[in-house]
């Protein structure tokens, strides 16, 4: 089966093959561009997004966004769809960096070698023709903010899977998704102040996962936290050791996705909308969502084979 994501076409691999110890289904849908830098596999309910461009430290590059955009369409249409049953995304990466954020050659060859002498706390718009490629340019933003927002509303929990640095947009990455589970090696920075670039994109996701006075600090100082520090601070939910990062990883994500999709769902939704709301009118919502989950056949289900003493079949 094949599909097509603006000039590029997707291919849908489906092949059944040895997991542990045990026969398990396992697809591979794997983008076909030109250096097939992204890749999208499904193991039973949980969802793996793999970014493999170590060579260039996983930057997010123009090709390499519009891949991770167009798998984060796939995985959003099969789960709307109910072609697949993902409860849960993982985004890792191959080698030992993350992701470093966007690719810094790249911005600099839409950037040309012309500036400007315009102050940028003037009122008026600020002109792109100063730069070699400025539509380009604004595309990269675009589509990284695109990229981040699908994975924050994504309608199943992410979980990042870090065994590595995570900088810039890498950073914002992590903070943009759900849950993440790092190794013991992994820092997290957001060091673009050092170059002249406020990572300003980044603080909006970081400002909103931890107390933004650290947020802040680590914009302004551009300095990196350790794994730990990550977790003490609410951006890292889990600390472990570097090879047994895949396993915990996966493990956790079962965990998970063993539960009911429509409320992980249901209740993902929930959470990050009462999250904006004052208490008052969060208790209100929440309340009427409560109502609104035992009218799913789930919770009927879940809730017999409670007081039936036996483990729950899930439809969903």
């Amino acid at each position: 089966m094949f599909k097509t994501f603006g000039s590029r076409s997707t291919t849908l691999l489906c092949k059944p093959m040895l997991v542990g110890k045990y026969s398990k289904l396992f697809r591979s849908f794997s983008t076909q561009t030109n250096n097939d830098f992204v890749s999208l596999k499904l193991e039973d309910k949980v969802g793996v997004l793999t970014i493999n461009n170590p060579a260039k430290r996983n930057a997010l590059s123009l090709q390499v966004l519009r891949s991770l955009i167009a798998n984060l369409n796939q995985v959003k249409s099969s789960i709307e769809e109910g072609k697949d049953k993902i409860n849960v995304l993982i985004i890792k990466s191959e080698g030992p960096v993350f992701c470093s954020g966007h690719d810094l050659k790249e911005l600099k060859s839409f950037m040309g070698e012309s500036s400007s002498s315009q102050n940028i706390c003037d009122t008026k718009a600020i002109d792109d023709s100063q730069f070699k490629d400025g539509k380009s340019l604004r595309e990269t933003f675009s589509l990284c903010e695109d990229f981040m927002l699908k994975v924050h509303n994504l309608p199943v929990p992410v979980i990042t899977q870090v065994g590595g640095m995570a900088t810039a947009a890498g950073c914002q990455l992590v903070a943009a998704s759900d849950i993440c589970i790092a190794s013991e090696n992994a820092t997290f920075q957001t060091p673009g102040v050092k170059i002249g670039l406020f990572c300003s994109t980044p603080g909006v996701f970081l400002s909103r996962a931890i107390h933004p006075r650290k947020g802040f600090e680590m914009l302004v100082t551009g300095l990196p936290i350790t794994a730990n520090e990550a977790l003490l601070h609410g951006l890292v939910n889990k600390v472990v050791k570097l090879e047994n990062l895949e396993e915990e990883t996966m493990k956790y994500a079962k965990h998970i996705a063993s539960a009911s999709g429509d409320t992980l769902r249901l209740g993902k939704r929930a959470f990050y909308k009462q999250i904006q709301n004052s208490t008052v009118d969060a208790m209100s919502y929440a309340s009427n969502v409560m109502v609104d989950n035992l009218k799913l056949s789930d919770a009927n289900e879940g809730i017999s084979a409670f007081l039936e003493k036996r483990k729950p079949e899930w439809k969903s």
